[in-house]
């Protein structure tokens, strides 16, 4: 592969207010009622759409460490084919998913209007903003190729 700049080091200010702004979309997050496990299920959903795989195994780490069992790590690309998830969590990675396929079509009246039954306002807000940070994260390492070695 082509060597790329990493643009996290060549303006580390910019990486610095990603990272907080991060913090903040998961303190929201937290407050709406997410669980921390769903939060890392969340932007590994993204991730994998995005095809991120430095974010897909961190993200794999961090929901296993906060204690989401290895089934709804393993089967989340097929999720609505299951049960692990319950109605607020669907509705949840629907709109993450919307989110981060914003291009097809943008987010469409009937994922939202699935959405609004069952989440509350505050919990559509946080979601979509670690929807926002997360895609942004992607973007920032598929574009530096930041390394994912064994």
């Amino acid at each position: 592969m082509t060597e790329r700049v990493n643009i996290g080091k060549a303006v580390p200010e910019l990486y610095k207010a990603v990272a907080a702004a991060d913090q903040l979309a998961e303190q929201a997050a937290l407050a709406a009622g997410w669980s921390a496990g769903f939060i890392h299920l969340a932007k590994l959903r993204a991730s994998q759409i995005n095809g991120c795989a430095f974010c897909v195994r961190m993200h794999a780490r961090d929901a296993l460490a906060v204690g989401e069992s290895a089934d709804r790590l393993a089967i989340l690309p097929a999720w609505r084919e299951t049960e692990y998830f319950s109605d607020k969590e669907s509705a949840g990675l629907a709109l993450t998913e919307a989110m981060t396929l914003i291009a097809d079509g943008q987010i469409s009246d009937e994922v939202y209007a699935q959405a609004a039954a069952v989440l509350t306002a505050q919990e559509i807000a946080a979601l979509e903003w670690l929807a926002v940070i997360i895609n942004m994260w992607n973007r920032v390492a598929i574009s530096s190729r930041y390394p994912v070695k064994p």
